[in-house]
């Protein structure tokens, strides 16, 4: 098939934005521990908040900034994005996410987790939780979006404080993923598959729900 020049922007673009997200957001989580703290739960949160919020406005023109296949899947869902994109968008956030928890691993190679999401409690509490977390954040996103695209000035500003907020309380607990590339780059470079399948399968399950929910309460 055919791919077209702005289609292939479309797809560098999912890369970036998901190797920021990935290497800014666990990035800060193994500087954090390589530094006895020094950054901090909060500042952890902080950092995912603002760089999705980042990406959203840098990139949010050119791919509609999805940067999660969960929000990718659930757009093409709700009938906004089209279905031959879909995998190709994948494709990108995973080796976008791969690629930053790639040099992560170079850069702290005595670091054996790279900000990977592991439950602390049990795998059905962290199974609900990412479904939560999920299921708000893409109710949010859907209300703010135009179309799939993620772009302009209150929806970055919206969809990043929800990734702050629910990393900031959930984190400690579940790791507050609510994005299956984000799992996954760590999960790869470390092979520590732990709950992974948590990870994908909560979150894909949250977000649909939002199109779900976001039908019956605002669609005629």
């Amino acid at each position: 098939m055919h791919t077209s020049y702005m289609e292939k922007k479309k797809f560098v673009a999912e890369f970036l934005g998901t190797f920021a997200v990935v290497f800014c957001g666990t990035g800060a989580m193994v500087i954090n521990a390589q530094t006895s703290g020094a950054v901090g739960h909060v500042g952890v949160a902080i950092t995912f908040g603002l760089i999705v919020t980042s990406m959203i406005y840098a990139l949010g023109d050119i791919s509609g900034a999805h940067m999660n296949p969960a929000v990718t899947v659930a757009f093409f869902v709700d009938r906004r994005f089209s279905g031959n994109l879909v995998l190709p968008y994948v494709i990108s956030q995973l080796a976008g996410a791969a690629a930053a928890s790639s040099l992560l691993h170079l850069l702290f190679p005595a670091d054996e987790l790279l900000g990977a999401t592991r439950p602390a409690g049990s795998d059905v509490q962290s199974f609900i939780l990412e479904l939560i977390l999920t299921f708000f954040l893409m109710l949010v996103i859907l209300r703010v979006a135009d179309g799939s695209n993620e772009k302009g000035l209150f929806a970055g500003l919206a969809i990043g404080m929800v990734v702050l907020l629910e990393a900031m309380f959930a984190g400690p607990i579940c790791g507050a993923s609510m994005n299956p590339a984000r799992s996954f780059g760590p999960a790869l470079v470390t092979m520590n598959w732990t709950a992974f399948w948590l990870y994908v399968t909560a979150p894909i399950v949250g977000a649909l729900s939002a199109v779900g929910v976001n039908r019956f309460m605002f669609e005629r």
